[in-house]
């Protein structure tokens, strides 16, 4: 059994969508030796997964959406206009349904108010991959494991103004693929692997009156995973965590008493580096830029390093948009519609989901509708539960 980087990048792969993928723009080439697709592969891409069914029901966006328990994982700096004293989130996420019966997702928010203009945060984030069978070079069994990932995140958010927040998060990431594994072929050993990551977030929210209708536009950045590369055997073989920027913006109009609507829209960036064209023949780099770089020089080279320049960088960018209807606070209705490069990972899916409201707690519900059919996405389902307690704060 070899534990070098390849098998473990697969295991990571097939927990992403665009790794399950066989339709994309060359259904016959296996992803990963089509040199016209160059995927960006991150570690722990559990990470980068919608954990809520609000956020998902509305085509995964949040930046700049009204905040729950659940803006943690969205846009932390939220939190500094919530308007309970303090609140709670639990979601539940079936993965790969449609392929596997045991791999899920479990998300944990708990958000608490210091004081008027600031709030503390916790969340913790649980990846179950269901049951493996390892076995050696000829196909025998060597034993059964459950790879699972775990975050724990911790947040500080604040008002700067009656409009304008700010918050930093740390987070610890340990992915356990492999359990502690020695392959006595190579004497290399498989072990857990372990990072910590920090996140910067804005927050801008502004009242309006538009023809005698209250409303809102919003405005949110969040630039996630922010840390150190992770490695699960090899020092020398470290790779990158979903860093990412999100964009986005939200309007919200309050039609009567009764009625009121958001429209939002999110675009998202891997600030990770983009994988070079490599010459088969002696292993050198024909385009692009050496991925191995520092932390800082590979996010902001992120942006000027494709191999076929700015016409693929735009392909990098994934853009997301999504509605809300609220009848009373009571009953939501949602819809969105989220947009990824052909090239890129190829994820392009609707979105449709229901949210009720009464008194202290919220139940959502978003269920996936890919565009392709036999996607490895189908029917996915997320369920989330909020508790939110002790009035309104006021502004």
């Amino acid at each position: 059994m070899r534990f070098k980087k390849p098998l473990l990048l697969s295991l990571l792969l097939f927990t992403m969508v665009y790794a399950a993928q066989a339709q994309g723009t060359n259904p016959n080439v296996i992803l990963g030796q089509d040199t016209a697709r160059r995927v960006i592969t991150t570690a722990v891409p559990f990470l980068s997964i919608s954990p809520d069914a609000r956020g998902a029901g509305m085509g995964d966006v949040g930046v700049a959406t009204s905040t729950d328990a659940n803006a943690i994982h969205w846009n932390p700096s939220k939190l500094a206009f919530a308007e309970t004293q303090w609140g709670m989130g639990m979601s539940y996420t079936p993965w790969l349904s449609g392929i596997v019966n045991d791999m899920w997702l479990f998300y944990g928010s708990f958000f608490t108010r210091i004081n008027e203009r600031q709030v503390m945060a916790f969340s913790m984030r649980y990846f179950n991959m269901g049951e493996l069978q390892f076995t050696d070079t000829r196909g025998l069994p060597i034993q059964d494991f459950n790879p699972r990932e775990v975050a724990f995140d911790g947040t500080f958010a604040f008002q700067l103004s009656q409009e304008l927040s700010m918050a930093g998060t740390g987070r610890f990431i340990h992915s356990n693929l492999a359990g502690n594994v020695t392959n006595t072929g190579t004497n290399q050993d498989a072990r857990p692997g372990n990072t910590v990551a920090v996140d910067f977030s804005m927050f801008y929210d502004k009242e309006l009156n538009i023809s005698s209708m209250p409303s809102k536009l919003a405005f949110g950045l969040n630039i996630s995973n922010v840390g150190a590369r992770i490695t699960y055997n090899d020092p020398e073989q470290r790779d990158f965590i979903p860093t990412n920027l999100r964009l986005g913006s939200a309007f919200t109009g309050e039609i009567d008493e009764f009625n009121k609507f958001t429209i939002a829209f999110d675009v998202n960036k891997l600030m990770v580096p983009t994988p070079p064209i490599i010459d088969p023949n002696d292993g050198s780099i024909r385009r692009g830029r050496n991925p191995d770089r520092p932390l800082l020089s590979a996010m902001f080279g992120s942006f000027a390093d494709a191999p076929d320049g700015f016409s693929e960088e735009l392909k990098e960018f994934i853009w997301a948009i999504g509605a809300e209807y609220w009848y009373n606070d009571l009953f939501a209705l949602r819809g969105g519609y989220y947009h990824e490069h052909a090239e890129k990972g190829d994820r392009q899916y609707f979105t449709l989901g229901l949210g009720l409201r009464y008194q202290v707690l919220g139940f959502d519900v978003a269920y996936l509708l890919p565009v392709k059919q036999r996607h490895p996405l189908e029917n996915t389902l997320r369920f989330s539960i909020l508790f939110g307690f002790d009035g309104n704060k006021g502004k």
